[in-house]
């Protein structure tokens, strides 16, 4: 135990002693980091017994409260575990994650978009209280500051000289774009309030930006697997897709995105490169910056989707492909929905030489947007509310997802695949080739639960054996249920 104790006392680093006289919140943080650090490294394993809440406290001069609070943090990502009258002891190790799902391989070829009737059927009932939803990619109320959003409207009752009756300007509100004009700084932009347009909602941005850069039968490469919203709104207008491999992990094939360009007539392309929604991958900066210099070489029109963006769960939040565009041939797509109010449909665009003829889609299509919702989220920014909150929010999706895994280790076959999200709110699962995932999720509902079948992630029929799950619900015994019962159903399945 003496071994143990010094060598944890070495992983947590330099920066603690020098912060020893920060909050109390900081240095459970570091010491909870630190341990962390030493179960992904395998220094501890899987069994071993941490150090005592008092020595932990006398170690590095901290309180008792403080020393607990570290081991209650890693205690709810379920990397630890108490054991009566015995202690703490690692439960879980990194090492222990499934194995990462194949990068896709769909045929180059471009094809029409049909699957709006199978997601019809599969979100046709998701709104009912009865289900145990898995489905849905939304942050539900308790990880919301709903009291603090209230204010804010009361405020921009009480402050707004039209009482927030009157229309908006066609651009948005002029308070709310220079609050998203900061917010663009955390990721590289730098812009001012007349290069953003307000929309309701991310996909209203990204639509928007489609319909400025493309006109029917044009075709628009896609990541594989993709956000069925996205196969949605192609749909609607027309348009063919061409389908582009992505890795799990690091996302877009760049050396396939390539070949396409050479091969078919690409109108445009749309891609999430923060936290892409299925797979979770996030494509690093330097793959960004080549994305961005092919499609201006190409004079490609590149809609970016950064829904996800500040929902990170390292240090700092990744850059996006807007940051490094200097001719404007990105058209950069964001919103609040996912990290903030999903109900006050606050959206934004950025889209660069196409702003201006953005601008007109919206007077034509929806003229302006809500007044009330963009003056109280303009205050809410103004007054820094948004940070703390996010802080929060990441600190529990993060917990959220290590839970989630942890179940799926434990419940589910051997050979189940799934993904390592850095950010956002979504696991990719690859099941057996046997798992028909569409049947499965049939088979969930009348267990009440509900899955997203990876049909609806592609025109291709490659993606039979996969799913999404949403750990956007906070880990509970009826959560641990539901994923033990789709476990059960898969090994059912391949017999």
């Amino acid at each position: 135990m003496e071994i143990l104790e010094g060598c944890l006392f070495s992983y947590i680093n330099y920066d603690f002693m020098i912060t020893k006289k920060s909050s109390e919140d900081h240095l459970y943080m570091q010491v909870a980091d630190g341990i962390e650090k030493m179960i992904g490294e395998e220094v501890l394993k899987i069994g071993d017994k941490l150090p005592s809440v008092r020595v932990l406290s006398e170690e590095y001069g901290i309180s008792m409260g403080t020393a607990f609070q570290a081991y209650y943090h890693l205690e709810g990502k379920g990397l630890i575990e108490s054991r009566p009258k015995s202690g703490y002891y690692v439960r879980f190790s990194f090492r222990r994650f499934p194995n990462l799902p194949q990068k896709t391989e769909p045929l180059p070829v471009e094809n029409e978009v049909s699957i709006a009737d199978m997601i019809s059927t599969v979100f046709k009932d998701l709104s009912s209280d009865d289900l145990l939803n898995f489905a849905l990619a939304v942050p539900p109320l308790e990880l919301l500051p709903a009291a603090k959003l209230n204010k804010a409207i009361v405020h921009a009752i009480r402050t707004s000289k039209h009482h927030g009756i009157n229309y908006e300007a066609v651009q948005g509100n002029q308070d709310l774009r220079k609050q998203i004009a900061k917010l663009a700084f955390n990721w590289g932009g730098k812009f001012s309030e007349n290069d953003i347009v307000v929309t309701a909602g991310c996909l209203e941005a990204l639509i928007m930006c489609l319909r400025a850069v493309t006109k029917p039968g044009d075709t628009v490469a896609i990541e594989s697997p993709t956000y069925f919203g996205i196969l949605q709104a192609i749909e609607s207008m027309g348009l063919k897709v061409i389908e582009i491999p992505t890795d799990p992990v690091i996302g877009l094939d760049l050396v396939e995105f390539s070949k396409a360009v050479r091969k078919f007539k690409i109108a445009a392309c749309v891609i999430v490169p923060n936290f892409n929604n299925p797979l979770g991958s996030c494509m690093p900066d330097d793959k960004k910056k080549a994305l961005v210099d092919l499609i201006t070489r190409h004079r490609i029109p590149l809609i970016e989707d950064d829904i996800y963006g500040e929902l990170y769960f390292g240090r700092h939040r990744p850059k996006t492909c807007k940051s490094f565009d200097k001719e404007g041939w990105v058209l950069h797509c964001g919103s609040l929905s996912k990290s903030l109010a999903p109900g006050y449909r606050i959206g934004w665009a950025i889209p660069g030489r196409f702003t201006a003829k953005v601008v007109q889609l919206k007077l034509v299509h929806t003229v302006t947007g809500t007044s009330i919702t963009q003056l109280a989220i303009a205050h809410f920014l103004s007054i820094g509310r948004y940070e703390y909150h996010l802080k929060k929010l990441r600190k529990a999706l993060y917990t959220q997802c290590l839970r989630y895994i942890q179940g799926i280790v434990q419940y589910f076959p051997p050979d189940t695949k799934v993904s390592r999200p850095q950010g956002g709110f979504v696991l990719w699962i690859e099941l057996n080739k046997k798992i028909n995932s569409y049947k499965l999720y049939q088979e969930a509902v009348r267990n009440k639960i509900a899955i997203t079948p990876g049909h609806v992630f592609s025109t291709q029929k490659q993606l039979g054996n996969c799913m999404r799950i949403s750990y956007a619900r906070p880990w509970s015994p009826e959560v641990e249920r539901g994923l033990k019962t789709i476990g059960e159903l898969v090994s059912k399945m391949m017999k």
